[in-house]
């Protein structure tokens, strides 16, 4: 927990009544042990949609849809969303409810591996959320830039991994131990990419917020 708890219950208590569709979205993948977007960073990724109006979204990790349909909820614009998806279990679960949201004209969800799929893609995207297989964060990065344009912002979900990313790499259980050193570097090339603005911000499990100069 990087913040404390009763601050966050505190805070979540403030929150008022959530379109029912997003909140029996949001029920059912807690009940399945399906990881979907913090509280807190729910209420970020709104205030983002409703002050950024994008238009162009890329999502990279869409698991069971949630923070798509967030997203589009909570964007004025007439925004079109473009996610990708690898796990197979998941990928019928997001598209069904995107359809029981009657949003699949504007959310495109493409199958694949992000790796192999990013490069296919064109154009250029107003917002881009990354929130899928951590450890490939700096290998995503390159072609998560070339998709951006000036004023473009790329958030990205779990950077500070429940706290544990300050701790020492001997500290970490092996296990972990590959996924704590690439997402030091991936923060590093963030901070130090001359041609992006970021701040690292103590939200949910930690976003890294970015724009393109």
């Amino acid at each position: 927990m990087i913040v404390d708890e009763r601050f966050l219950t505190y805070l979540r208590s403030l929150e008022g009544q959530e379109i029912d569709y997003i909140a029996a979205i949001e029920k059912e993948a807690l009940e399945t042990y399906v990881p979907i977007i913090r509280k807190d960073t729910q209420t970020f990724m709104k205030f983002l949609m409703q002050t950024l109006r994008p238009e162009q979204i890329l999502e990279v990790g869409t698991a069971v849809g949630f923070s798509a349909l967030l997203m589009e909820a909570y964007d004025p614009a007439d925004c079109q969303i473009t996610t990708i998806e690898n796990y197979p279990p998941r990928i019928p679960i997001a598209r069904a409810n995107f359809a029981r949201a009657k949003k699949e004209e504007c959310i495109h969800l493409i199958e694949g591996d992000a790796q192999e799929v990013l490069p296919t893609l064109t154009g250029s995207y107003d917002f881009i959320f990354m929130d899928a297989a951590k450890g490939q964060y700096p290998i995503f990065l390159p072609e998560i830039k070339r998709l951006m344009h000036s004023g473009s912002v790329l958030v990205t979900d779990n950077v500070l991994q429940d706290g544990d990313l300050i701790e020492s790499h001997y500290a970490i259980e092996r296990r972990n131990r590959t996924i704590h050193k690439r997402m030091r570097e991936y923060l590093y090339s963030l901070t130090h990419d001359e041609d992006l603005v970021c701040s690292i911000l103590p939200v949910g499990d930690g976003l890294a917020v970015c724009t393109m100069k």
